[in-house]
């Protein structure tokens, strides 16, 4: 079976995805198809017909929640940012999965302090912030029927990042390693990251260069530079 995995892309961060792809990629020994969520992509298809969002973080801000569509509403699908090193097989996110749970994440308790990120863009407060940088969606799920291209192009960044979409009791649970928000959660107290979220900001930036867990990124580098 061939498992999805649709990582954000950001035209000004491609270093990024490259990475991100690559640390998936040669973590894992079963057939994984690693797409690339790019807006203008989707655009050229009809599929991504929002307005150009000027307070949206990246050009992959709603495009996430088209996964359901692009897998055809059918099976398992993994969604994440690009600013993520794997360090475990991707596959299993897949194991142990409820059928009656229309998606997985890990539900963060994450409040940073306002102000610009790394990028320049606001830092901006809300529930459930950071819960959307990785999902595991169940596209067969009638909550994820509903994530038509109509309703991801005209719902609120509220609707859709906080999970208005879908009940409570549908939010299925993961554990803080499998979105490991670097600078946020320590291994002395939360466990061991199994996915590595520079969700404050990589090395790829100047003034990152040198951030907690900077040396696996840098690896990451290294070895996809000279695979």
């Amino acid at each position: 079976m061939t498992h999805n995995i649709y990582v954000g892309w950001d035209s000004r961060e491609d270093i990024a995805y490259q990475v991100c792809e690559h640390s998936i990629r040669r973590r894992t020994r079963s057939d994984i198809n690693v797409v690339p969520l790019k807006q203008n992509s989707l655009r050229e298809l009809g599929v991504y017909t929002r307005d150009v969002d000027k307070l949206a973080s990246t050009e992959f801000t709603f495009t996430r929640f088209l996964v359901p569509h692009l897998n055809d509403y059918t099976g398992w699908a993994v969604f994440c940012d690009s600013d993520m090193v794997f360090l475990v097989d991707a596959v299993r996110l897949f194991d142990n999965l409820d059928a009656t749970k229309a998606v997985y994440c890990v539900q963060h308790n994450y409040n940073p302090p306002e102000g610009l990120k790394m990028d320049g863009q606001a830092q901006l407060q809300y529930p459930r912030k950071n819960w959307s940088s990785m999902m595991i969606f169940n596209c067969g799920h009638a909550a994820c029927r509903g994530l038509t291209t109509d309703v991801v192009n005209t719902a609120t960044g509220a609707h859709l990042h906080r999970f208005a979409w879908c009940t409570d009791d549908e939010i299925g649970t993961l554990g803080p390693e499998w979105n490991w928000l670097v600078g946020h959660y320590n291994e002395s107290t939360d466990g061991t990251p199994q996915i590595l979220h520079y969700t404050e900001g990589g090395p790829w930036f100047e003034n990152m260069r040198n951030c907690e867990y900077d040396h696996i990124w840098k690896r990451e580098v290294i070895n996809l530079y000279s695979s």
